[in-house]
C-alpha cells in the first residue's frame, strides 16, 4: 500500500467503485461509521452508494472536510468518523492536517480521491500532479498511518481494516480523472444538520 506519487493518471481506479468499498467493504459492512465528503465530486460518490443520514455533506466550504472530522471524532470518540475529500480541496485545507497531526484521534480516518486536478472548475492540473504529496504532507504533520493506495487490492486491504484501525489514518486513493453522472443528495444545509444531528443522537 506504500509508495510514490503516481505522474499521470495511471495506475488509477474507478471513485465510485471505490467509495463503495470504503463504505461496504469491512466486515459487518459500515456500522455505525460517520462519514463527511467534500464538496462537489466525493459527495456524488457517496450519494451513488446510497443516502445516509450519517452522511454529512459539505456542499460549500471548500478546505473544511478535515477539520469538521476532527471535530467530530472529539465529540464522538466512540464512533468511527471517516472523511472523504478530493485533493483539491485538501490542498485548500493543508492547515487541517497540521492540527490533526497534533491532535491524531484514534478513531479518525482522512481519505482523499487525487485525481489530480481540480474537476469542480474544468479538470485544471491541481499540485498533486505538479509533484506535490499529500502522503508525504500528512507524515511530516505527524499522522503515522499512511497509505498510498493505486490498485483493488490495496484498497480491499485498506477497506477492511478500516474500523480497527487504534489511531489516526491517512489515505490517498489515486483516482481516474473523468466525471461520472452526478448523484445529488439534498443541498439543504439546515436538513442535512438536523438530519445528522438526529443521526448521532442529540436531537
Amino acid at each position: 500500500m506504500s509508495g510514490g506519487v503516481i505522474p499521470g493518471n495511471d495506475p488509477r481506479l474507478d471513485r465510485r467503485m471505490a467509495m463503495a468499498v470504503l463504505l461496504r467493504g469491512a466486515p459487518g459492512g459500515r456500522g455505525d461509521m460517520l462519514l463527511v465528503t467534500g464538496l462537489g465530486s466525493t459527495t456524488y460518490d457517496a450519494a451513488s452508494v446510497g443516502d445516509d443520514a450519517r452522511n454529512f455533506y459539505l456542499w460549500g466550504a471548500m478546505g473544511a472536510a478535515s477539520m469538521i472530522g476532527l471535530g467530530l471524532a472529539i465529540a464522538q470518540p466512540q464512533r468511527r468518523v471517516l472523511v472523504v475529500t478530493g485533493d483539491g480541496e485538501m490542498l485548500m485545507g493543508l492547515g487541517g492536517l497540521a492540527t490533526i497531526g497534533v491532535e491524531r484521534p484514534p478513531n479518525l480516518a482522512i481519505v482523499v480521491f487525487d485525481n489530480a486536478s481540480y474537476a469542480e472548475t474544468g479538470m485544471q492540473p491541481s499540485h498533486t500532479q505538479g509533484g506535490v504529496s499529500l502522503s508525504g504532507v500528512a507524515r511530516a504533520c505527524g499522522i503515522e498511518a499512511v497509505f498510498d493506495i493505486t490498485d483493488d487490492a490495496a484498497l480491499k486491504e485498506f477497506a477492511a481494516r478500516l474500523h480497527f484501525f487504534e489511531r489516526t489514518v491517512f489515505a490517498r486513493i489515486a483516482i481516474h480523472a473523468d466525471e461520472p453522472p452526478r448523484v445529488l443528495p439534498s443541498r439543504d444545509g439546515v436538513f442535512l444538520k438536523n438530519r445528522f444531528r438526529r443521526a448521532l443522537g442529540v436531537d
